[in-house]
């Protein structure tokens, strides 16, 4: 058994990519070699712009490496919630903008011959309990155009109360479909951006710890913003983690739909090839200080699937907004030609094609109808408001109030560290920075290590 391995990684071998070797001058920097950042500059590439992508680490390390892969409009129960705290217009922006780039998988990966293992099923939210949640989800989804069904009919090896069907969903295999669109891009390894400055007259200099590059237009796709100002990331968005368990020999007949508990504690599924992907546990950054998150899918598993075995086990890594909605667009209203992609919750496949596709055409000075839903600089104060408050009251009470005996403090604003015993790191329960037992960064906003 692999711990924090996840099947895609030892599927797919990336070939290395070398640092940035001195200064340079582009039309567009892209700052993530994850599926958003990769998938921007495809399209850039393909328009004719000059366009290069600096990664820290490797292509792929972050969290496309540890999703599993829906691409999926079927987003939990989301758009009652949408319609109730944004109304049905920009609802229906959301899911006109993740629909077309579900679309624009099918597209792509036909037009350029991908074997990724496309799969094309339909997505379920399932409950165990009696209650109105997917009665109100499937009227809201009807009331947008989605072709919708409850039934009680599942593959699941267990009954369920009700299930919410969604046709035209699919699955991916991130790391085979990130390798071939990457494959004809300029991609800096082990460039690690420091910070970034603006001139003022429409030209943005990134510092990177292998030189300095001079861009027009920069696309911020590094799961979390790193800038503290403007924009103010750090105040409008928490991060959650979330756990998966692989495993082997769990069915007889593979499972060709998609499952999505919508039960407190509830768990999702997928297939994938020979394994069956478990999901489920998760929990606030920062805030597991019991741990028993993998000890929790390990009996989930043994006791829906007895025949199973567990071959890897992993965790991943999301960004909530304070409205659940992702920014993606301009950073900020005053800085013109920087743009961000964040925030995706745990739909970050399809997030990110919808946020490839809006920044590259916005770039490229292509209009696009359904912008305004996802506008970064947008407060909703009937949702956002009480969030943020809450969200305030989190960081001040992190600040002044130890976590553990050792006292560590993050190195992004000071909040004080928690012992994670699950993957043994130091997690900040304000912002979602994770830090190795050493002190190095494994997740940001933080870019400096602890000591």
């Amino acid at each position: 058994m692999s711990k924090s391995k996840p099947i895609w990684n030892e599927e797919v071998k990336m070939k290395k990519r070398e640092p940035l070797n001195g200064d340079m001058s582009v039309e567009t920097a892209i700052i993530g070699a994850g599926i958003t950042g990769i998938l921007t500059a495809y399209f850039l590439q393909k328009a004719g712009e000059k366009v290069v992508v600096l990664e820290a680490d490797r292509i792929g390390s972050g969290q496309t490496g540890k999703t599993t892969a829906k691409i999926t409009y079927q987003h939990g129960l989301c758009y009652h919630n949408l319609i109730q705290n944004v109304g049905k217009e920009e609802a229906l922006d959301y899911l006109t903008a993740n629909r077309l780039a579900i679309n624009a998988y099918r597209k792509l990966i036909q037009e350029e011959k991908i074997d990724c293992d496309f799969h094309e099923c339909d997505s379920y939210l399932y409950t165990l309990e009696e209650h109105d949640f997917l009665k109100n989800e499937e009227k809201a989804a009807s009331s947008l155009g989605i072709d919708t069904l409850i039934t009680t009919q599942t593959e699941l090896p267990f009954p369920v109360k009700g299930a919410l069907r969604f046709r035209g969903q699919a699955t991916i295999h991130p790391m085979k479909f990130l390798r071939h669109i990457a494959e004809d891009l300029t991609v800096y390894e082990d460039t690690r951006v420091d910070s970034m400055e603006s001139n003022g007259v429409g030209e943005h200099r990134i510092l990177t710890n292998r030189g300095k590059v001079t861009a027009k237009n920069v696309v911020i796709a590094c799961h979390y913003p790193f800038n503290l100002r403007p924009g103010y990331y750090f105040a409008r968005m928490h991060q959650e983690r979330s756990y998966v368990v692989a495993l082997k020999e769990a069915t007889a007949f593979p499972l060709q739909n998609l499952y999505y508990g919508i039960d407190k504690g509830g768990y999702s599924f997928r297939q994938s090839g020979e394994y069956l992907l478990l999901g489920g546990a998760g929990h606030r950054t920062g805030e597991n200080a019991l741990g028993g998150q993998y000890e929790q899918l390990f009996a989930a598993a043994g006791r829906l699937f007895p025949k199973s075995r567990v071959s890897h086990y992993w965790s991943a890594q999301d960004c909530i907004t304070l409205d659940e909605i992702p920014y993606i667009g301009r950073f900020a209203k005053n800085r013109q030609g920087i743009y961000v992609a964040t925030g995706f919750k745990k739909w970050g496949m399809t997030h990110a094609m919808a946020a490839a596709r809006m920044i590259s055409d916005e770039i490229l000075w292509k209009e696009t109808s359904f912008g305004k839903v996802f506008r970064p600089t947008r407060f909703h104060a009937k949702i956002s408001l009480p969030n943020l408050l809450i969200e305030g009251s989190n960081s001040i009470k992190n600040l002044t109030i130890p976590k553990e005996p050792e006292k560590k403090r993050c190195s992004h604003m000071g909040c004080f560290l928690s012992k994670n015993p699950e993957e043994g790191t130091w997690d900040c329960p304000c912002h979602g920075s994770r830090f190795t037992n050493e002190g190095k960064v494994v997740d940001g906003p933080a870019k400096k290590g602890i000591k």
